[in-house]
C-alpha cells in the first residue's frame, strides 16, 4: 500500500508542477492579490461592465490558485494519515486514505485540464455550428446526432444550452444549426472541436442495409462581450431575410422572421431564427458575425488560421478531425491525437473530455512528459 500511495502522489505532484507552470504561479498570485483589492473598492461598481469582468477573472483565477493550494494540503493530510494508520496497523484508515488519494489524483487531473484555458476568449460563452456535408439525408441525420452529442455533453456541465438558428432536412436531421452553449469556459473547452467528423456505419436509411460514410463539419467560435470592438463596413454586408422551418408556430413559418448576415470580404454567413421579432434576430445574427470575426483574428494571432480555414472548404476525405465507427467494429478515433475510445454509444452521448484534453495539451505545445521534464 505504501508503493501505491507513493505513485498516486508522483502522479498529483507532477500534474501539479504542470499546473504551477501553465499558471506562471508567482505571477498568478500577484494578480489575484491585485483583483482582490479591486473587489473590494467600492468605485469599481460604478462602471458594471467593468466590474464584471475583474468579477469573472477574479473568479477563474481564484479557482485555479485556491484549487491548487487545496489539493496540496489534502495530499499531505493523506499521506500523514496513512503514515500514522501504518504504525497503528490500521487497515482500514490506510484504505480510505488511499481512496482519497485516488480522488486527489482525478482532481489535480481536472485542475490540469482547467489550466490549459487560457487564451484570450477561453472564459467566455461559445457558439457552435454544425453543417451538413455532401450526402443529403445521411449526411444531416449525423449532423444532428453531432448536434445531439455537444448539447449532452454541455448538459453534463452543468451548461446552458440555446438554439440560435436551425435548418430542418427534408427528411431527417438538419441541413445546419446554430447553438449558443453559456458557462465557464465554454469556448476553451470547445474550441479545438472545430473541424470535420466522419462517421461509418449501416446506413438507417438504405434498404439494403449498406454501409456509408458520412461528413459534418463542427466550427466553434466565442461569444463576445461588449468590451471588445468589431467594427463592421455596412457596404461589406448583404443581408437577407426569409421564414424559419421546423417548429414554432404559424408566426414563425408565414412571415420572414430569420435574418441571414453575409460578410463579403470573408465569405463568413451568419443566421438567427431564435426569436419572432426580425429585429431581434438582426441583433443576434450581427452578434454572431462579430464573434466570427473576432475568432477570425484570434486564430491569425496563433498562426493556424490558414489550416483551419483549408480544413472548413472541403467537408470529406482528407480534412476530418475524428472518426467514429459504428460498423464494422466500433471505435471513436481523434486524428490529431491518437486519442481512442471503444465505445461511440458513450462518446455521442456527450463522453468527450478525453478528447477534448489532448487537442488543448497538444495545442499549446506540450504534452505531460514535455511538460515534467522541462519543469526538471
Amino acid at each position: 500500500m505504501r508503493a501505491e500511495a507513493e505513485s498516486l502522489n508522483e502522479q498529483i505532484t507532477a500534474s501539479v508542477s504542470l499546473l504551477r507552470r501553465h499558471l506562471d504561479w508567482d505571477a498568478a498570485v500577484r494578480r489575484l492579490e491585485e483583483l482582490n483589492a479591486r473587489a473590494e473598492d467600492p468605485t469599481l461598481w460604478n462602471d458594471a461592465a467593468e466590474a464584471g469582468r475583474v468579477m469573472r477573472e477574479r473568479g477563474r483565477l481564484a479557482g485555479q490558485v485556491e484549487g491548487v493550494q487545496k489539493l496540496e494540503r489534502d495530499v499531505a493530510d493523506a499521506l500523514g494519515l496513512i503514515e500514522l494508520a501504518e504504525a497503528e496497523g490500521d487497515e482500514d484508515t490506510i484504505k480510505a486514505a488511499l481512496a482519497d488519494l485516488e480522488g486527489l489524483a482525478a482532481e489535480a487531473k481536472r485542475l490540469e485540464i482547467e489550466s490549459l484555458l487560457s487564451g484570450e476568449a477561453d472564459a467566455n460563452d461559445a457558439y457552435l455550428e454544425v453543417n451538413a456535408g455532401a450526402g443529403g439525408t445521411e449526411a444531416q441525420d449525423w449532423a444532428e446526432m453531432l448536434l445531439r452529442m455537444y448539447v449532452r455533453w454541455a448538459e453534463k456541465r452543468g451548461y446552458k444550452v440555446s438554439v440560435t438558428e436551425r435548418s430542418d432536412g427534408e427528411q431527417a436531421g438538419v441541413k445546419s444549426a446554430t447553438i449558443q452553449v453559456s458557462g465557464a469556459n465554454a469556448y476553451g473547452w470547445l474550441k479545438t472541436e472545430t473541424g470535420v467528423h466522419r462517421l461509418v456505419r449501416i446506413s438507417p436509411f438504405d434498404a439494403a442495409a449498406r454501409r456509408q460514410t458520412s461528413f459534418a463539419s463542427v466550427y466553434v467560435f466565442p461569444v463576445i462581450d461588449d468590451k471588445i470592438e468589431v467594427e463592421i463596413n455596412p457596404a461589406d454586408l448583404k443581408t437577407d431575410t426569409f421564414r424559419a422551418s421546423g417548429a414554432g408556430g404559424q408566426h414563425v413559418n408565414k412571415t420572414e422572421s430569420g435574418v441571414r448576415f453575409t460578410h463579403i470580404p470573408t465569405g463568413i454567413v451568419v443566421a438567427s431564427t431564435q426569436d419572432r421579432s426580425q429585429h431581434r434576430n438582426r441583433a443576434i445574427a450581427m452578434e454572431m458575425l462579430k464573434a466570427r470575426l473576432y475568432e477570425l483574428e484570434l486564430r491569425k494571432r496563433e498562426a493556424i488560421s490558414d489550416a483551419v480555414e483549408a480544413g472548413k472548404t472541403d467537408i470529406g476525405w482528407g480534412h476530418q478531425i475524428r472518426s467514429y465507427v459504428l460498423q464494422p467494429y466500433q471505435m471513436v478515433k481523434d486524428l490529431r491525437t491518437s486519442v481512442e475510445k471503444g465505445n461511440p454509444d458513450a462518446v455521442l452521448d456527450g463522453d468527450l473530455d478525453e478528447f477534448m484534453a489532448a487537442a488543448l495539451a497538444q495545442r499549446v505545445g506540450a504534452t505531460r512528459s514535455e511538460a515534467s521534464a522541462a519543469a526538471r
